[in-house]
């Protein structure tokens, strides 16, 4: 369906080559400072055309509240946000009358509505992540001020090129050190300061290269987007089926183009034994408990512990490409399909936006869950629980330890 969320819902809508695009949020909570500008600074690092590695479709991507604000202040009311397709040529695309593009969802969406978009795919376009990277960046914007969480997602991967992440030869070997630094600090600024949107120099320079010389081809290539949430708080999640990396795995895998997820040490993870990967807890100068490793990617049992969440999102090389290929009509008839339209080689890119994008809609709604869980508790009178049982009971039978220690 094209609806996202539980508390806050999140609709997109529209096509490829429709007037308009957009989204309806419902949920965002009243009285804060809203303007065009807080939306638009996401949907200019997501637009089309950025630079020639990217597809020369020329839009401003402009976006327009149309309610739920009054005078900047969110109202509480649903928010409707709608950006105008200004270059949008459904004709590029006549040669899909009679071809489905291998691996594009021409053939599916066909398969499934029983009618397709001049355009092919419609829906399926990465011109649909306008409503979803206006909604992300007010949920954002909210996350910021409220809890001071950050969201940062980079390039790490273009086809074989990847930003080193184990140095290899031993067995219990997860993440390096400097590339827990690098997403303990990686700020956006780091990661605009060149048009991959890769924050290690060296491997910039080859991703460039690359998709460069695949783009001459006419062909295109695939990668990865990292991301890092930093300051999230502890205790966000629904289990058991709505576990926070379910619900961050939903929401990444939505994304066109999204072929694989993996949170914390992912798949490295696995090659690791148990006593290396565990994360041992220590107390924090806040009285809380951290972890001194963070090999879970800040996620215990579906459920936050407020270190650093981290994940990697693999994306498929885009389908759409001008380079010949040998496929089939419609009818099943043999032929050659040399596809027009304007495409981009590589989409990590301008990706990077909207997996920001998805990960604040996905802690948007779990916070406001947990604040909503934590409201209707407080309503409670004090509970009696069993010793070791409630926060309560557990905090004075450590008072208790620490009285029998001191004598």
């Amino acid at each position: 369906m094209s609806t996202f969320g539980s508390l806050y819902r999140v609709t997109t809508f529209g096509e490829s080559h429709c007037k308009s695009v957009g989204a309806i949020i419902d949920g965002c909570p009243p009285g804060m400072r809203l303007t065009d500008a807080d939306v638009q600074v996401q949907l200019r690092r997501r637009r089309p055309g950025q630079s020639a590695l990217t597809t020369p479709r020329n839009e401003p991507d402009l976006v327009a509240i149309q309610s739920g604000t009054e005078q900047g202040i969110t109202l509480g009311t649903p928010i409707g946000l709608m950006v105008q397709n200004t270059d949008h040529r459904p004709h590029d695309y006549s040669e899909t009358d009679l071809y489905p593009r291998p691996s594009h969802a021409d053939y599916t969406y066909l398969e499934k509505y029983d009618v397709k978009a001049s355009s092919g795919g419609g829906r399926s376009s990465a011109r649909e992540t306008i409503g979803r990277v206006a909604a992300g960046a007010i949920a954002e914007k909210y996350l910021k001020e409220v809890y001071g969480i950050e969201i940062v997602a980079f390039v790490s991967g273009v086809g074989k090129v990847h930003v080193p992440r184990t140095l290899g030869g031993d067995e219990d070997e997860i993440l390096t050190p400097d590339y827990m630094k690098l997403l303990n600090t990686v700020t956006r600024d780091d990661v605009d300061k060149n048009t991959i949107r890769c924050p290690h120099a060296d491997s910039c320079e080859k991703m460039t290269e690359l998709i460069t010389s695949t783009a001459a081809k006419n062909d295109s290539i695939g990668g990865t987007v990292t991301c890092v949430i930093r300051g999230v708080p502890s205790g966000l999640g629904e289990p058991v089926f709505d576990k926070f990396e379910a619900k961050l795995a939903h929401a990444m895998l939505s994304i066109p183009a999204t072929k694989a997820f993996e949170i914390g040490s992912g798949f490295q993870g696995t090659e690791a034994t148990g006593s290396a990967h565990n994360d041992p807890f220590y107390a924090k100068p806040d009285g809380k408990l951290g972890t001194r490793s963070n090999w879970s990617g800040g996620v215990q049992g579906g459920i936050t512990n407020g270190e650093n969440i981290y994940f990697r999102i693999g994306f498929k090389p885009p389908a759409t490409i001008s380079k010949e290929q040998a496929t089939s009509t419609y009818a099943g008839v043999p032929g050659t399909l040399a596809a027009r339209g304007r495409h981009d080689p590589c989409v990590v890119p301008r990706a990077v936006p909207i997996v920001e994008a998805m990960a604040a809609l996905v802690v948007m709604d779990m916070t406001l869950l947990q604040e909503a869980r934590q409201a209707a508790r407080a309503r409670l009178a004090t509970l009696n629980l069993p010793p070791g049982m409630g926060r309560a009971g557990v905090d004075q039978m450590i008072e208790e330890v620490k009285k029998d220690e001191a004598q």
